[in-house]
């Protein structure tokens, strides 16, 4: 079995871990990403709850709009039923909106020069997320940490650099947060695009688990085929809209650790409510109730 990448993963990380791996191949651990708009985070968990009866096993949380502490009580409330944790993070260097993940095209080499005025509005950020993560590592919540996403789409700041400027990026914060803030309570998500692109994987030792996002209605196939040749670790289908049916990714081989709807529209619309029962009732499938 697989050791995380963090030699001093804290031992609620390593059991998640460990967990991941044990299902990994036979059964697909359920996700939702939550609405990131003030006053409709539950709005998908209500909708699962209410047209299935069951609640995902892992809730999908994102730092938008510097939202630190709401993410973190949530986070905390999600993880007292036995939920499992996965954050995201849409962000710019200056700006803390989606618009600004896509619009920005910072000086990368400033942005990793210490001193440098770039690096440090970079660094202002990454502290407060930080500071987030801690709490609830003080808490003894493992996070499945998935920054930078889909970054070999390129359509986010952090992937226009190129795939060896991408590299370096994740490494750096992978030192960072592990080494300088001590966050031994990440376990390290790479999730590329549905094109999974070669020349932008960072190594072995700065990832825990691959992925990709891929809204084609498909068991995202093509993209686990290549994530294999890339790495032997676990690989997650981190965005999904529609989710074809559950037999496709067992004929197709590709079962992956989780797959998790992306919020609102894509869950309750592109799915719908039969989609979904039949999904949650599905014995391969782990949903909340099972860890419970």
């Amino acid at each position: 079995m697989l050791k995380l990448s963090n030699k001093n993963a804290s031992p609620e990380a390593e059991r998640l871990y460990r967990f991941i791996q044990e299902n990994y191949g036979k059964k697909m651990i359920s996700a939702a990403q939550e609405c990131p708009g003030k006053g409709h985070h539950d709005i998908e968990m209500e909708f699962l709850k209410r047209e299935t009866g069951k609640l995902p096993a892992m809730r999908g949380l994102d730092f938008i709009h510097d939202d630190y502490d709401g993410v973190t009580e949530r986070a905390k409330a999600w993880a007292a039923q036995g939920g499992v944790v996965t954050i995201c993070w849409h962000t710019g260097v200056e700006g803390n909106s989606y618009p600004a993940s896509q619009s920005e095209l910072p000086d990368f080499e400033k942005l990793l020069t210490p001193g440098a005025y770039e690096h440090g509005l970079m660094m202002s950020r990454w502290e407060r997320a930080a500071k987030a993560l801690s709490k609830l590592q003080e808490d003894k919540i493992p996070v499945l940490w998935r920054p930078f996403h889909e970054f070999d789409g390129q359509w986010f700041w952090w992937g226009k650099g190129g795939g060896e400027v991408f590299t370096e990026l994740w490494k750096y914060m992978y030192k960072t947060f592990a080494l300088d803030f001590g966050l031994d309570n990440l376990i390290w998500v790479l999730g590329y695009s549905g094109a999974v692109k070669e020349g932008w994987y960072p190594g072995d030792e700065f990832v825990d688990i691959a992925g990709s996002d891929n809204y084609d209605g498909t068991a995202n196939g093509l993209a686990y085929e290549k994530l294999l040749k890339i790495t032997d670790k676990p690989l997650a289908f981190h965005e999904v809209g529609k989710i074809p049916d559950i037999d496709e990714f067992y004929s197709q081989g590709c079962i992956w650790s989780w797959f998790m709807n992306w919020h609102t529209r894509y869950l309750m619309e592109d799915n719908g409510a039969e989609n979904m029962r039949k999904i949650y009732h599905d014995p391969r499938i782990i949903t909340l109730e099972d860890l419970k």
